[in-house]
């Protein structure tokens, strides 16, 4: 059979839409929708069998794709998963989880009116950065602070408003890339600020800065690495040592602080040689304006933070971007709970924070207890043990420190690592794992509550097969 008859047999779409088998997803889905997703398998079809002589149609092949693609569809893209990795500020699966009062509060918003840009003390219009900013102010010791969508969107508003067509100095070394492409140089030049490297990779002098300083320059700026270190053969000026340079020759100093650390690194079981400082320790150290994240280290929602001086600030509120980076009020709902659970020093109610603070011996126990409960369900071709894992902060927050936890290994007789974490990622809910010499870790710092039970059974149904 040439490939014109093999084309001639694929039915079109006016004959598949009444296909008795597919009535059920037109009431499901809606006509459109399965209509995209027929066309796209019959147009997949087509080309399979343009380039492949072997390949004819099949009615029971093709009701099984469609069938599949359709049920695929009927899930939501945007879902829970469970994260049994051991990185706690997982980029891929939403950075930080955020805290059962922050939800309670997003719920709040987005349910009922608010007075998002209402004054009700003085019956007038009032203005949204002002929910957050006094609690900002209180934790970081800033004399303003307001709240944009993301750090980027932060660093864009701060370097147009403050440098547009003048002079900006960085250290070689900070000129980062972090995930999704997001390069400083390339936001520099989006601002309007012009770039001035100042030292080399690794090692840059506080007179490197001073050498660069001309007259069209307007600031000194330094960058959080996020993930990755230069170690070895290296150094770079304190931060006293450039804001007092900064403010001698009348320059802004403005640290991208990353990470949106909030209290000191050990409060969170971090090393103090961890290299993430807290934006509170930047502002005493001289700087002028420190942007950061909220889902980081911070353990909040997404937003850029943006603390410092009074007189910056108030040209930041005014400057015409600000007002395309605002923040929504689900959003800013969430970021108020959550600065409301650090002043009453309620750290454990932060999820972020909770993983990263867990107890070793804690840990340890969950590991067994789940062990346990596994060994009692699954056959015996499957070996389960309990082990010291290596877990991550992660979120580009010191990547050189790892954290140690505790883990549950799974050794399948017949199924590598590999196969069996593809299997779990296509559970109703995804389970993600670790993996390491061709078992199955799960890692006990990331579960929340009742996901272990959840685990049990779905494990069950995959060993047992």
């Amino acid at each position: 059979m040439d490939k014109g008859q093999k084309l001639r047999q694929i039915p079109g779409m006016d004959i598949v839409l009444n296909y008795e088998w597919l009535q059920t997803w037109l009431e499901k889905l809606g006509r459109l929708r399965v209509k995209r997703i027929i066309n796209q398998r019959l147009s997949e079809l087509r080309e399979r069998i343009l380039h492949d002589d072997d390949i004819e149609f099949s009615p029971e092949a093709f009701k099984e794709s469609c069938l599949n693609a359709l049920a695929f569809a009927s899930r939501p893209s945007l879902r829970r998963v469970i994260n049994a990795a051991g990185v706690v500020i997982h980029t891929n699966l939403g950075r930080s989880l955020i805290a059962h009062e922050a939800v309670k509060s997003m719920s709040e918003a987005a349910s009922y009116y608010s007075n998002l840009e209402y004054d009700l003390r003085a019956g007038s219009r009032g203005q949204r950065n002002s929910h957050v900013e006094d609690l900002l102010c209180a934790l970081t010791g800033a004399e303003s602070a307001m709240a944009v969508n993301n750090n980027a969107g932060a660093v864009l508003l701060a370097l147009s408003a403050l440098s547009k067509n003048s002079e900006v100095i960085m250290s070689r070394g900070e000129l980062v890339e972090i995930g999704g492409s997001f390069r400083i140089p390339d936001i520099m030049e989006l601002s309007g600020a012009k770039l001035i490297e100042a030292g080399t990779t690794n090692r840059t002098h506080l007179y490197d800065y001073e050498r660069a300083i001309t007259e069209n320059t307007s600031m000194l700026m330094k960058i959080h690495p996020s993930n990755f270190r230069i170690e070895g053969f290296t150094c770079s000026p304190e931060r006293k040592e450039l804001a007092n340079l900064a403010h001698e020759k009348n320059l802004i100093f403005m640290e991208d602080a990353g990470s949106g650390l909030l209290v000191d690194s050990e409060v969170i079981n971090l090393p103090a040689n961890s290299g993430e400082i807290s934006i509170k320790a930047c502002l005493e150290r001289g700087a002028d304006l420190v942007t950061f994240s909220g889902d980081k280290m911070l353990g909040g929602p997404q937003i850029g933070g943006i603390v410092g001086r009074r007189k910056i600030l108030d040209k930041l509120k005014k400057y015409p971007l600000a007002r395309a980076l605002r923040v929504d009020k689900v959003t800013l709902s969430a970021f108020e709970a959550t600065l409301r659970l650090y002043s009453q020093g309620m750290l454990d109610e932060i999820p972020t924070l909770r993983m990263l603070r867990r107890d070793d011996s804690d840990m340890k126990a969950q590991a067994e207890r789940l062990a346990g409960e596994l060994a009692k369900k699954i056959n015996a071709e499957v070996k389960v043990s309990v082990c010291e894992v290596e877990d991550a902060a992660g979120g580009g927050s010191c990547p050189e420190i790892k954290l140690t936890g505790w883990g549950v290994v799974i050794k399948h007789k017949n199924f590598g690592a590999g196969y069996l974490q593809k299997i779990l990622r296509g559970l109703e809910v995804p389970i993600l794992t670790g993996a390491r010499e061709n078992e199955l870790v799960l890692h006990v710092r990331t579960l929340q509550d009742g996901e272990e039970q959840i685990i049990i059974n779905e494990l069950a149904g995959v060993l047992n097969a």
